[in-house]
């Protein structure tokens, strides 16, 4: 019994050591973490408060939810894709292999890392909106909507993920680019949806950013109307379908 004890002592051990580690790692790479921590503040405070229209409040709620959203993609897209497409090259994945951390601590880390910095975005979101942007929301909804940001991060993990077992390091974040910003943009992040020509609409539908702003706006009511249902759908299967790519990645790494 003691050694079982010892052996999941140990396990838990160097997994606060990985995420240390991957912490660490990541405050270290400034090239990283002060554009994703000042990107979506910085344009919340130019566009949702400086340039906002504070008679109707509503851009300025608008703003807050979308950018929320562009602000817990990049954690979650770079700090999966970019990291693990680079210590894959490297050569950590392998050493990993042979250590006492398992895949799963591992995943379990990036992830904690990704929610960590997402969750410090969302907070100065809410802090800029509520002092500088006049927003008023119940205390519900400012929970709901910091809930939904964190748990709807997971989809954009995945996706990381699946690139980052799959591209490599020199090519991981021009690709990751290539999928964060016209996302973003095409899904209505930046500028209302409700204004863009009818096929660019159409166009936002098929993208994750899109169905997960709609789920935030739904709360503030502030959005299309559409089926909720049909945003958690798409978000569900864009989870399942990058982690099944995610996984034979990294089967493939392990045979290679």
């Amino acid at each position: 019994m003691n050694s079982l004890d010892n052996h999941q002592v140990h396990r838990l051990t160097s997994f606060v050591h990985e995420l240390k580690l991957d912490i660490k790692m990541a405050f270290r790479e400034p090239s990283f973490i002060w554009p994703t921590l000042a990107f979506p503040l910085m344009f919340y405070v130019f566009f949702g408060i400086v340039f906002s229209d504070h008679a109707a409040q509503s851009s300025s709620t608008y703003l807050m939810v979308s950018y929320g959203v562009f602000g817990i993609m990049a954690p979650a897209l770079f700090g999966f894709g970019a990291s693990v497409a680079s210590e894959r090259d490297k050569g950590w994945l392998a050493i990993k292999q042979i250590s006492p951390v398992s895949p799963w601590q591992y995943m379990i880390a990036k992830l904690i890392n990704a929610i960590l910095f997402s969750l410090i975005i969302v907070i100065g979101l809410f802090i800029l909106g509520a002092v500088f942007g006049d927003v008023t929301l119940t205390r519900l909804q400012w929970l709901s909507i910091a809930g939904l940001m964190l748990l709807g991060s997971l989809p954009f993990c995945a996706i990381g993920l699946a690139i980052g077992f799959w591209v490599k390091a020199k090519s991981a974040t021009a690709v990751l680019n290539l999928i964060f910003l016209p996302s973003a943009f095409l899904s209505g992040l930046a500028i209302p949806v409700m204004i863009f020509p009818t096929w660019l609409q159409k166009v936002a539908m098929m993208l994750p950013p899109y169905h997960l702003s709609q789920l935030g706006l739904h709360l503030v009511d502030m959005s299309l109307e559409q089926s909720i249902w049909l945003h958690i759908a798409f978000l569900l299967v864009t989870l399942f379908i990058a982690s099944v790519i995610a996984v034979k990645g990294y089967l493939h790494c392990q045979t290679n």
